[in-house]
């Protein structure tokens, strides 16, 4: 039959579309249907094929509901344990602007504030948005550092309380530290050190009220250590101005009053003290024209003091004795070694006379001039000798009138045994004590004072007798030797030790020269090493043993104009 339709037909067969049913009531029992056909039973077959397919959809549906959920678990726990890193690729605007201005304020050094824009309030702040972020646990552990750094930094300059506040910060960032807590030890120290600093300004205060400048409880020296301990302290820097200008109108007037010890003895504590003092170089200039004056007048009396010694004129009335001339030059040097010098041979040439006094048996005169040279020369072993002779010769029995016994010896008195022994012991003593340096100290003790001892005993002794004149030549070569090892304080205690026991004896002027370049060599060196206060101690050591050393006149030329 064609599938066509007939266009003529009038009525067309209708279509029948196929239907389902009712799928709602697939699974309820079957109704048989009553067809009037008879009734067939089929046995029910074991299903297979695409029959069995169902039960095993139904175990796949199961599984994979299962795959899902543990996959779903998977992923939230990674999600939980990356939080942060995922938190990072989230684009997150309050938190990076915070974290950024708070990089840059670190980098500023605006470490601690309280007005919201310094590196720590704003760290701070970032790590309020996400408490486990690393970058604002990292920055605040580095602002930590800064102030740990920086409270060092306030120890040093003696800022002690902004210290403490810096440390307290940096203590509280970084949860402590070793480094931290020798920070709080050192402001301590500086603190219990500032106490005793304030007791210090109060006693420098005092005495500088009561005039007292120099030394070492002087307001000069404890304004000094002050100093050392706080180089800030404006009270101290104030109070040494004040010591400064007090001891430049010292040295001014005493120079006004030709008082040259005084006046030195000023201009070099306030150079001391005060190197940079404006009043300095006018001082100096002043005390080098009182000096040319005053050495042009010592030359003239030193070269009248020696004339004098030559022609015999010693002591005597008038002022053209060398006595009398060698005094005036140490009026105007009181330090001048040759005037000390011609003093000491001022006093040889009154025990030559004493001994010549002795000679002729006028013990009267001998004594006179004994006693003229004691003052000028206690301590000359010529003159210790001398007495001893004196001694002996005023404790010998009178000799008999007679002129043919006038030649006869005058017989010493006796010694016993157990006063020979006294001064055997005696000068055994001395010669210990000269081995060990002991010349003129400790009093009673010293060779010098065991040696006279021994002659008090026995005046005829030749073994103190001895000793005692041969005490200068111990001395020189004990002068040698210190000045080779370097110890130029002993080489200078023996120096004087010899000016002592033989003044006016010609090695001295060899020996002060020597000295003298020792202390300048030392002066050129602590002034190298920046050392102007040492060199300028050394150079007055020198000036004193040889005042017209041009080394010493160009020396004191850098130190005055800083060179």
């Amino acid at each position: 039959m064609s599938g066509r339709r007939d266009q003529h037909d009038e009525h067309p067969p209708v279509r029948t579309e196929p239907t389902l049913g009712d799928l709602d009531r697939l699974d309820a029992p079957r109704t048989p249907a009553v067809d009037g056909l008879p009734q067939v039973s089929v046995e029910p077959r074991r299903p297979h094929g695409r029959a069995a397919v169902a039960p095993r959809r139904k175990r796949r549906r199961g599984g994979i509901v299962l795959l899902s959920l543990l996959a779903i678990i998977a992923v939230a726990c990674g999600l939980w344990l990356n939080q942060n890193r995922l938190r990072g690729m989230v684009p997150r605007t309050d938190f990076n602007t915070v974290l950024a201005q708070a990089q840059q304020a670190l980098q500023d050094g605006r470490l601690d504030g309280q007005d919201g824009t310094s590196a720590r309030e704003l760290f701070q702040a970032a790590a309020a948005l996400e408490p486990d972020n690393d970058r604002a646990r990292d920055g605040l552990r580095q602002v930590g550092q800064a102030m740990l750094a920086q409270g060092d930094a306030a120890l040093q300059a003696g800022q002690l309380a902004q210290a403490a506040q810096q440390a307290a910060v940096a203590r509280e960032l970084l949860g402590g530290g070793s480094d931290i807590d020798r920070l709080d030890r050192a402001i301590a120290a500086a603190r219990a050190a500032q106490v005793h600093t304030t007791d210090l300004v109060d006693q420098a205060q005092q005495a500088l009220a009561a005039g007292k400048l120099d030394g070492p409880e002087g307001a000069g020296a404890l304004y000094q250590r002050v100093l050392r301990a706080d180089p800030g302290n404006a009270v101290a820097a104030h109070g040494l101005d004040q010591v400064g200008y007090a001891l430049a109108v010292q040295a001014r007037a005493a120079l006004d009053a030709k008082d040259n010890t005084t006046a030195d003895a000023r201009i070099e504590q306030l150079a001391a003290l005060q190197p940079n003092n404006g009043a300095l170089p006018a001082l100096r200039a002043l005390q080098a024209q009182t000096r040319r004056q005053d050495n042009d007048a010592l030359a003239v009396a030193l070269k009248a003091g020696q004339e004098a010694l030559r022609t015999g004129r010693i002591v005597g009335d008038g002022d053209d004795t060398a006595l009398a001339r060698f005094q005036a030059a140490l009026k105007l040097d009181p330090d001048n070694a040759q005037a000390h010098a011609g003093l000491g041979k001022v006093a040889q040439a009154l025990t030559v006379q004493a001994s010549a006094a002795l000679d002729d048996g006028d013990t009267a005169q001998a004594a006179k001039l004994l006693d003229q040279a004691a003052e000028l020369a206690p301590k000359s072993a010529d003159l210790a000798a001398a007495r001893a002779r004196l001694e002996r010769a005023s404790a010998a029995p009178a000799a008999p009138a007679a002129a043919d016994n006038a030649s006869m010896p005058v017989a010493p008195p006796s010694v016993t045994p157990q006063q020979s022994a006294a001064v055997a012991r005696l000068v055994q003593r001395a010669q210990v004590a000269t081995r060990n340096g002991d010349i003129m100290m400790p009093p009673g003790d010293s060779a010098y004072d065991l040696y006279r001892s021994a002659l008090a005993i026995d005046g005829n002794s030749a073994a103190a007798l001895q000793g005692l004149q041969a005490l200068p030549r111990q001395v020189e070569s004990q002068f040698n030797q210190a000045l080779a090892a370097g110890n130029l304080g002993k080489a200078g205690d023996m120096l004087a030790n010899l000016a002592e026991l033989a003044p006016g004896d010609a090695a001295q002027g060899a020996l002060s020269n020597r000295l003298a370049g020792a202390w300048l060599d030392q002066a050129e060196q602590q002034l190298a090493r920046g050392d102007r206060i040492g060199a300028g101690q050394s150079l007055e050591r020198a000036r004193k043993l040889a005042p017209s050393s041009p080394r010493v006149l160009d020396l004191g030329a850098r130190l005055q104009g800083g060179g």
